[in-house]
């Protein structure tokens, strides 16, 4: 099994022999058959990195068993041999995706030498392959970790939507995981083979932004030594994720209008029209409404690009998020870092639960790595964490006030609830299991300290 795992197949016994034999001399695993049939029965029961194969077989053809291993075999690399050699033959066999097309009879050095490269061509084809794998996992749309409402909602959206061509909006703070949504949306697709290309319009300079996006012919200004094609021409077949489009100025704006209503654009100094199939998706951190009701955003434009709106709730919202996050990015940085931590304590993690997060989520996953690398204990404990997160409103008791016991609890027993409905990422059914009261209690209680106000605040019911 492997790269070192050859089919043959020929009808011609000596040939098949002799081939087999060469291939065993050179270190390789070498299976052979006489018939396309038994080609593909052995196809079925094993991995081969490399078929060769003759072109006139009993029952069939060389081509026939090429279009077999293109369609259900992608990582297994085929060179044809035919003892009637014409150009016609060879360019049929590399158009149809034979690595290599050798005629009989065949030279010993010939052979092995087509054998090394496809080895290498099937190697090359695997880890594409498995970096691709990786690709789609880590940027999957079950790799998104929540248990907001909200976000379910988002979910069925970006379920829904993915693998139109509609244009795609995203709101909300930085840190929310806007460009992460947008390449699970470009993986959910029919196009997540081909580019998916991101570029954040805040960090290019106005004066190149245009440039960038739609490219330039030489000379077209000072600077501009050769021809570039943009970023819009690499997302070809593939979807374009623009971040941060609030900071667009109005020429480009207007530019921008008319890619997204005909797919058409001029490079900067061309009269040359270029046409582009490219999925777009934008994102603001600004309310882009309230730019077009002061004179910075084209109102054309806005609805134009307001077909589907995803609006991303910042972290301080979905206080349930916090934990699973935490834990998952300890997990990460953990095997990034090869550092062994166990978990966080209890007392961290209500630091971090309390914390507003004005970063979002990245601002959190920065501060797990931190804590991954600084703490020397098996668990991440209280001290690990930055001041700005310790320095939260004190829990200290106040001076006493007069009042009765009855009134005294009021506040420790609706916090105690609180952490409760918290832990069990607000679930009524569960809190009032771990409180060890029914659920008619735990309503009553949570109507009297207002906590259902406070969850729907939250987006946690």
């Amino acid at each position: 099994m492997g790269n070192k795992d050859i089919l043959v197949v020929d009808d011609d016994t000596i040939i098949l022999d002799s081939l087999c034999k060469f291939l065993a001399f050179e270190g390789f695993q070498a299976s052979g058959v006489l018939t396309l049939k038994k080609a593909v029965a052995k196809l079925q029961e094993h991995v081969y990195g490399l078929v060769i194969a003759d072109i006139n077989l009993p029952d069939g053809d060389g081509f026939e068993l090429l279009n077999i291993i293109k369609k259900d075999y992608a990582r297994t690399v085929m060179i044809v041999i035919t003892g009637y050699g014409t150009i016609e033959g060879a360019v049929k066999a590399i158009k149809l995706g034979a690595y290599d097309y050798l005629t009989k009879p065949i030279i010993d050095d010939e052979l092995r030498i087509a054998v090394e490269k496809s080895v290498k061509q099937h190697i090359l084809i695997s880890e594409n392959e498995e970096l691709r794998s990786q690709l789609e996992q880590k940027y999957s749309l079950e790799n998104i970790i929540s248990h907001n409402y909200k976000m379910a909602k988002i979910f069925d959206l970006v379920e829904a939507v993915a693998d139109s061509t509609s244009t795609i909006l995203m709101a909300g703070p930085s840190g929310t995981g806007k460009s992460m949504l947008a390449r699970a949306i470009h993986h959910r697709s029919s196009r997540s083979d081909k580019p998916f290309v991101e570029v954040t319009c805040a960090a290019i300079p106005e004066t190149l932004l245009e440039s960038e996006l739609f490219g330039h012919i030489k000379g077209s200004f000072t600077g501009a030594v050769t021809d570039k094609e943009g970023k819009f021409l690499a997302a070809d077949k593939g979807t374009i994720f623009l971040d941060e489009i609030s900071n667009a100025s109005p020429a480009l704006q207007a530019k921008l209008l008319r890619v997204l209503e005909d797919r058409q654009f001029e490079p900067v100094g061309s009269n040359k029209t270029r046409t582009v199939d490219t999925r777009i998706i934008l994102a603001s951190n600004r309310d882009l409404y309230d730019d077009v009701k002061h004179g910075r955003f084209r109102e054309d434009l806005y609805y134009r690009i307001n077909v589907v709106k995803v609006d991303l709730p910042p972290l301080c919202e979905r206080v349930g998020d916090v934990r699973p996050l935490a834990e998952h990015f300890l997990r990460v940085y953990c095997v990034q870092h090869g550092r062994e931590k166990l978990g966080i304590t209890d007392e961290a993690m209500e630091y971090l639960e309390r914390y507003p997060w004005p970063g979002n989520v990245r601002e959190l996953e920065n501060v797990i790595e931190r804590a991954v690398l600084l703490s020397k204990g098996k668990f991440i404990g209280p001290d690990d964490l930055p001041e700005s997160i310790m320095q939260q409103p004190s829990q200290q008791q106040e001076k006493f006030k007069p009042m009765s016991l009855k009134q005294a609890l009021v506040e420790p027993e609706k916090n105690f609830i609180r952490q409760a409905l918290k832990a069990n990422y607000w679930n009524r059914q569960a809190t009032a299991e771990a409180l060890q009261i029914n659920r008619t209690t735990l309503f009553k209680k949570m109507k009297q300290y207002d906590l259902f106000a406070e969850a729907e605040r939250l987006g946690l019911t």
